[in-house]
């Protein structure tokens, strides 16, 4: 089921490349972005581009948890490979997808192949060509749509985007509009 906003995010416990736990909790804007796996050329896309944007949102105040469902060492090895300025979790038993109301559609992920090219022969690019022909081009991989949320720093949900298809991630203008804004204050 589909999260709404306003809701306090569900708390869940993760662990991120380096073995360390991470905790989704108030007291920090953040976006949780989540997505299929470490050979996913349409998530490595999007990584690269919260690498490339990275210090301007993190200066603007926010935190950034991209999850993956991975296994911890294909976390740990894909961070190895490209280290990230953020963190970078594993979800192996699909805790946090289910908390979160992760869709999986096999429709969205070929919808993704055919009508998003650049970003999956840049994803290609980014995985590393061996590797995302490993998951055929990120055919093999699993049906997962991503999803991100935008957290504010009292832990409520303030915006929700369920991507459509494989590569249908969160604007840039939205995560921006949300740092322009201070959180209401609840009494």
């Amino acid at each position: 089921m589909k999260l709404p906003t306003l809701i306090v995010a569900p708390a869940v416990e993760l662990v991120d490349g380096n073995g360390q736990v991470v905790d989704v909790h108030a007291g920090k804007r953040t976006l949780l972005a989540f997505f299929r796996d470490t050979t996913c050329p349409f998530c490595n896309f999007r990584i690269f581009e919260l690498t490339q944007r990275h210090a301007e949102l993190s200066a603007a105040g926010l935190e950034i948890i991209a999850v993956f469902a991975s296994t911890p060492n294909e976390v740990a090895r894909f961070t190895r490979l490209r280290p990230r300025p953020f963190r970078v979790v594993a979800d192996p038993a699909d805790l946090a997808y289910r908390a979160y109301g992760i869709q999986r559609s096999f429709a969205g992920k070929l919808h993704a192949v055919f009508f998003r090219t650049r970003e999956w022969l840049t994803g290609m690019r980014a995985a590393g060509w061996l590797q995302a022909l490993r998951s055929l081009g990120g055919l093999g991989t699993n049906n997962l749509l991503p999803a991100d949320f935008l957290i504010d720093e009292s832990g409520y949900i303030r915006d929700v985007h369920y991507g459509e298809d494989a590569g249908d991630h969160i604007p840039f203008e939205r995560i921006e509009r949300f740092l322009a804004h201070p959180a209401p204050t609840r009494q």
